[in-house]
């Protein structure tokens, strides 16, 4: 499953051109443009053999939608892109390949920031995630904004819009995978929580946190202690707490100070 779709401004466009992504289809820039960074992306991006076309402002606008674009957009075709069946094929070979880490995903539920959902891929893709899954409705998409905030990480992780996060939860049990979900009342603490098995992390929404039928398919719930006067944190801030103390868990001579 592919789609087209853009990415915009100089950081997220410099980023998919310096590793060499064969998914750029074209890139629209202002040839206009004084910005020495937009000059250079144009050249890079000849030199790979890739279609360069000009545009003006009103045009990159509106590829680019909120996202500030500075003179330069890419059109993308997204390889990552999965449906439910290829999320399946994706989890069935990683939990057969004994030679990496236990399977990791990350599960979002209902994350309605663009800006959020872009910062949770970011922060996935640093922590060795295997695979992002959403729901298909009632969640931010992937788009020109979390494409700029994820820094690259879009266009390289595996992304699944799925149309039931329970129904996923469910067939990963049958794999024995285990479902571990994040909420401020959870009877257990994430640092009393075993993450070094093959794992899927489910976070909720900015609002309401968990939905109760992805709730009830979690096989414990953990929460992160709070010291201050806030009662909770930002979900991007939250999950990659939870990532990287997995990421501590499973590689535990790479830890701080060890």
């Amino acid at each position: 499953m592919s789609g087209k779709q853009y990415v915009a401004g100089l950081r997220a466009v410099e980023q998919l051109l310096a590793t060499g992504a064969t998914d750029v289809r074209r890139i629209f820039a202002e040839y206009r443009s004084v910005n020495p960074r937009v000059k250079a992306a144009i050249e890079q991006a000849r030199e790979q053999g890739i279609e360069v076309q000009s545009a003006n402002r009103a045009r990159l606008g509106q590829m680019s939608g909120e996202t500030r674009h500075q003179g330069i957009v890419a059109e993308i075709r997204r390889a990552t892109l999965l449906d439910e069946a290829g999320l399946r094929t994706l989890v069935e070979a990683r939990l057969a390949d004994a030679s990496k880490q236990p399977l990791l995903l990350l599960l979002l539920d209902g994350v309605q920031d663009p800006h959020n959902l872009g910062a949770c891929m970011r922060t996935a893709d640093a922590a060795a995630v295997d695979a992002v899954v959403v729901p298909r409705h009632g969640a931010a998409r992937l788009g020109p904004t979390v494409s700029k905030v994820a820094a690259g990480a879009a266009e390289r992780l595996p992304y699944a819009a799925v149309p039931s996060l329970p129904r996923v939860l469910a067939w990963l049990a049958d794999y024995g995978v285990a479902r571990i979900g994040t909420g401020e009342k959870a009877e257990y603490s994430l640092y009393d929580t075993d993450l070094r098995r093959p794992l899927a992390l489910v976070v909720g929404s900015e609002q309401t946190g968990l939905s109760g039928s992805v709730e009830s398919r979690c096989d414990r719930l953990v929460s992160l202690p709070m010291h201050g006067t806030v009662s909770s944190l930002n979900v991007s801030v939250a999950t990659g707490v939870c990532l990287y103390e997995a990421l501590r868990q499973r590689n535990p001579a790479k830890a701080p100070g060890a």
